[in-house]
């Protein structure tokens, strides 16, 4: 059976760290052409690093990194820096890695990986701002009828923000480039908070990922310790909502999660509102108005992600 060729746009970040850990995993099914970062958790350059950094911890350093945006398309960047540390992975002890960074520009690199493919073949993920991808269809529209579909970390329907009272991180980060990957008429899927927020990293989880024993699920358990705490004293929650890990578990495994295909439209002018995602889940806009653009999640089995991720964990035993 062929692998399946995805590319990893991401900002690392202590969950796109887990998420890459969970990808490099499976490369028996994937077909990983590259990760590619992007300024915003941290900056560029951090985040650059970073994903090297985890390609050296799970011994996968013969996968090219490429650094993409730093900034996004329309405005200044926003970090995070507040929840993931200042070098984006709390918990961890950061170096500089000896893996190179490739030199060519991550947004060429898209442009000239999707071309290098079929039509339908490619399976980007997105888990930080779009703005690598956006800029690449901006530059290349061509390419996007070689990509199968969008999985990306973004949004919130019940659950509004987590960086604002409107808009979750991602969104609200490049609300331009989310507005033009919703309106590219490519399959998206959009793993947003109403499901991750079901996804909490508790004490026990994180536990149960120590006790596993090797280095890579070590590391994991010391990332996942600070950024659940900031994120079960600001919620109340018993641990942290797991976001990016979401795409990859779908990836792997779809039927962990329930989805419904619906109209989503990018808040981009308004201050007070803006990254804010307007999710059409009942179907109330007329679809010649509001076109259905992306497969909703809204469900998750829970314990199956985690389980996936364990067993994921485990393999670099």
């Amino acid at each position: 059976m062929a692998k399946l060729p995805i590319i990893i746009d991401c900002d690392p970040g202590q969950d796109d760290a887990i998420m890459l850990m969970m990808a490099f995993a499976n490369r028996d099914t994937l077909n990983i052409l590259g990760v590619v970062a992007v300024g915003g958790n941290v900056p560029l350059d951090k985040t650059a690093r970073n994903a090297r950094i985890i390609c050296e911890i799970t011994g996968q350093t013969d996968i090219p990194v490429y650094a993409g945006c730093a900034r996004p398309l329309a405005r200044d960047l926003h970090t995070a820096a507040e929840v993931h540390g200042n070098e984006g992975m709390n918990g961890v002890d950061v170096y500089e890695p000896e893996m190179p960074l490739q030199k060519k520009n991550g947004v060429n690199f898209i442009i000239d990986s999707l071309r290098a493919h079929n039509d339908g073949e490619v399976v980007l993920i997105i888990t930080g701002p779009m703005t690598n991808i956006a800029a690449a269809f901006i530059q290349a529209p061509d390419i996007k009828t070689k990509v199968k579909e969008i999985v990306l970390m973004g949004g919130g329907m019940a659950i509004c923000g987590n960086v604002t009272p409107s808009a979750e991180y991602n969104i609200y980060a490049d609300p331009h480039a989310a507005e033009i990957i919703y309106k590219s008429g490519i399959k998206t899927v959009s793993m947003g908070l109403d499901v991750t927020h079901q996804v909490l990293a508790s004490k026990a989880r994180i536990a149960a990922m120590k006790a596993i024993g090797n280095k890579v699920a070590d590391t994991a358990a010391a990332i996942l310790g600070p950024y659940s705490f900031f994120d079960s004293e600001k919620y109340g929650t018993d641990g942290g909502p797991l976001h990016d890990p979401c795409t990859i578990a779908y990836v792997l495994d779809p039927s962990l999660f329930q989805t419904k295909l619906c109209n989503l439209e990018v808040e981009t002018k308004s201050e007070l509102t803006l990254g804010h995602t307007s999710v059409d889940f009942w179907h109330g806009m007329p679809e010649d108005e509001r076109p259905h653009n992306t497969y909703w999640a809204y469900g998750v089995d829970d314990e199956g992600v985690y389980d996936l991720l364990n067993k994921c964990l485990k393999s670099y035993s």
